[in-house]
Parts: structure tokens; sequence; C-alpha cells
């Protein structure tokens, strides 16, 4: 298997990006380059495959408190999140998708993880995510 290639961030033009903007995609190299990207509005680009039609709310944007900081990801737990194969075959799920989008969406995100934690493949998947942190 061939290493990814790299693509440079859209907003600086300089550094490797890391991340992709979860609206549209774009790759970007920093949280600088994000919030420099955030200040236009921005869309995900239309899919040319057919996909069935689901009706999907807006996400809620909700401002980001942390009670404990030590319960925010380092960066290197974020990055072995993101290499693990076992990980990424499981994001493939639509099922497993739907679910954590739902999470992600809602008014009550805490009510709804605490529902989906009884989902089996859910549990599986977020033992995964764990165990891959070293929780």
């Amino acid at each position: 298997m061939s290493p990814p290639a790299l693509r440079l961030c859209q907003i600086c033009t300089q550094t490797a990006s890391k991340y992709k903007c979860p609206s549209c995609l774009a790759p970007y190299c920093s949280l600088a380059c994000f919030k420099k990207h955030k200040e236009t509005p921005c869309a995900k680009p239309e899919s040319t495959e057919e996909r069935p039609t689901v009706v999907q709310e807006l996400p809620i944007e909700r401002e980001l408190n942390v009670d404990d900081p030590s319960l925010v990801l380092e960066q290197k737990q974020l990055e072995a999140i993101a290499s693990s194969c076992e990980i990424r075959e499981a994001l493939k799920d639509e099922n497993l998708q739907e679910l954590i989008y739902n999470i992600d969406c809602s008014l009550d995100a805490l009510n709804e993880l605490e529902k989906y934690m009884g989902v089996e493949a859910f549990c599986m998947f977020t033992d995964k995510v764990l165990s891959n942190i070293n929780l």
C-alpha cells in the first residue's frame, strides 16, 4: 500500500494539511488556518454518487466548554484514533455514521450519547477508540 499523498493547507498554502473542514472538506493545517477559513461560510461539496435521500438537520452550534481540562484528548491521542485501521474500518459502517451524526446534531448530546451506549455496535466502537487512546 502506498503512503497517502500529502496535501497543502488551502488557507496558508505553506504547510501540509493534517485536517479537513467538516463542512466543505477543505484541507487545513492548524487551528489558526481553520479559524481564518471559517471567516467565510462554506458548504459540503455535492457528491457525484447516488445516495438515498435522507432529511438531515443542520448541526447544532454549541459552545465547547470543558469543566475538567484533563478530559480533553492530547494531540497524540487524536492521531492514534485517526491512524487506527480498526477505527477507520468501523467508521465505514453507515449505521455507525448515522449514530455519531445523531449525537453530534442533538440538542442534548449527552442524553443521546447515553441512549446509544446501549447499541452494541456503538459500544464496540467506543471501546476501540478508548483502547487506541490508552484509557
